[in-house]
């Protein structure tokens, strides 16, 4: 069977829980068409997260990898467009790394662009009622590093995947006492983490031809 591997992150910044393992782990041992879901969790420490996603590959060989991130403060689950070489962390990681405008791997390109069907991706969320969008920025922390990392293995050693990055809102919890701040269910990101692996297998092949853009 064909397989999708789904990462997602430890909890950092003094969060307990991270969203994104939280949600990923509902969908392991998941069908979808002839697809098997395989997950794992990762550190939030810069290149142990790319170690641990590499060791994964090898493990399950998938045709797909999609890593999920936390994006606290988000209203929406963002598709990332666009990875950059760039470490850049405004926060310590977990063992205290912090980079400040360094790359992620001297003799890649200056971005990698997510090889996901990303709009097709976004309209099957929206369709299955879960808020979602296109994203072009990953920012410079270790989802950008994980986005980044995992697409220039995939262009140097593993050309059969596909992959890119999915960042996700704040549970309820995590945003219960920090005034602002939007959550999303665990229902609901499972709900689009679901729609977004269907539509990464339908139209790996090639992404709809839809509007995706912003204008900031």
């Amino acid at each position: 069977m064909k397989r999708v591997l789904l990462t997602g992150f430890q909890p950092f910044g003094g969060e307990t829980i991270n969203p994104a393992w939280v949600s990923v782990r509902e969908l392991s041992g998941m069908k979808i068409r002839d697809y098997e879901i395989v997950t794992g969790e990762i550190p939030v420490v810069r290149y142990k997260a790319l170690e641990e996603t590499e060791k994964l590959i090898l493990l399950y060989e998938p045709e797909i990898v999609i890593n999920v991130g936390q994006a606290g403060g988000a209203m929406e689950m963002r598709v990332e467009r666009v990875g950059v070489n760039c470490d850049d962390y405004s926060i310590p990681d977990n063992e205290g790394n912090q980079p400040i405008g360094e790359k992620v791997f001297d003799d890649g390109p200056d971005a990698y662009f997510s090889t996901l069907p990303i709009k097709a991706m976004v309209k099957m969320m929206n369709e299955a009622g879960v808020p979602a969008t296109i994203s072009n920025s990953a920012g410079t922390y270790l989802c950008n590093h994980a986005m980044y990392g995992v697409a220039y293995l995939a262009a140097t050693r593993y050309p059969q995947i596909i992959t890119g990055f999915i960042h996700i809102p704040f549970l309820p919890e995590q945003a219960a006492g920090k005034r602002g701040r939007a959550s999303m269910a665990l229902s609901t990101l499972v709900a689009g983490l679901e729609a977004a692996v269907t539509a990464a297998i339908d139209y790996a092949k090639g992404d709809i031809d839809a509007e995706g853009g912003s204008l900031n």
